[in-house]
């Protein structure tokens, strides 16, 4: 179970003046749920996902991992603990492969091809045409996110994050995201975070929570949020998509 209790972050300005990123968040998600994190462009979810991964420290508050205080420990540390992070625009690696990457994620010597076509397949790719191409600028922004996903359903994390994991793929290898989201839950085999302003996202969610303004602007079932979503463009941002196409 992840618990975050009365987080904050702020920044400052050149000038010292106190900038607050996010304000006094407290939210409870139990084992094996999927959460979508929602909302306008700049509303603190990106920051809100990074400092339950770790990328970034929270400046009051505190964040509890199956009971354990976990706010003040790194990346690293919060990985072995079992938590994994997608990133909207995935890093880079020359000079590693695909098959690489997996048996990394995965904490293997090795790993079966057929295991890495698992893997791939699931995310719109063939591990024929990937596995030994190297995580370098060949690929394209799509192809890199969806192997970074592969990646963290090879590592088998218990939380796992993804910010807008349906930036920069093909509607084909999005349908087979959604799948794959689902076909987790379903199991109930890890609790998923997921940022995205997609209808087909937030429809799977056991909870929906708008971020906005540093704030929980709303929160509950999919069904109660998307109308609420769709009157309510918080100032005038449009926070949904349908079909990749802006409402």
């Amino acid at each position: 179970m992840l618990e975050l209790k009365h987080i904050g972050y702020s920044v400052y300005d050149e000038n010292g003046a106190e900038l607050r990123i996010l304000n006094d968040i407290s939210l409870t998600i139990p084992d094996n749920k999927l959460v979508v994190f929602t909302g306008p462009n700049g509303g603190g979810k990106t920051t809100l996902a990074k400092i339950i991964m770790g990328l970034v420290q929270p400046t009051a508050g505190q964040i509890l991992w199956n009971g354990q205080d976990v706010t003040h420990l790194g990346i690293t540390e919060r990985a072995k603990l079992g938590i994994s992070y997608g990133f909207q625009q995935p890093p880079r690696f020359k000079g590693i492969t695909v098959h690489d990457l997996l048996l990394l994620s995965a904490g293997t010597e090795k790993l079966s091809k057929d295991r890495c076509c698992q893997y791939l397949t699931k995310v719109g790719l063939c591990a024929n045409d990937y596995l030994d191409r190297e995580v370098d600028v060949s690929l394209s922004g799509g192809e890199v996110k969806r192997i970074e996903i592969a990646s963290i359903l090879a590592r088998n994390s218990q939380l796992m994050i993804f910010d807008e994991p349906e930036a920069g793929i093909d509607l084909w290898s999005f349908a087979r995201l959604t799948e794959t989201f689902e076909q987790i839950h379903r199991t109930g085999s890890a609790t998923m975070i997921i940022i995205s302003h997609q209808e087909r996202i937030i429809s799977l969610a056991d909870e929906v929570i708008v971020v906005g303004d540093g704030s929980i602007r709303h929160r509950g079932s999919a069904a109660d949020i998307l109308p609420q979503i769709l009157a309510d463009t918080l100032g005038g941002c449009p926070v949904l998509t349908k079909g990749g196409a802006a409402l």
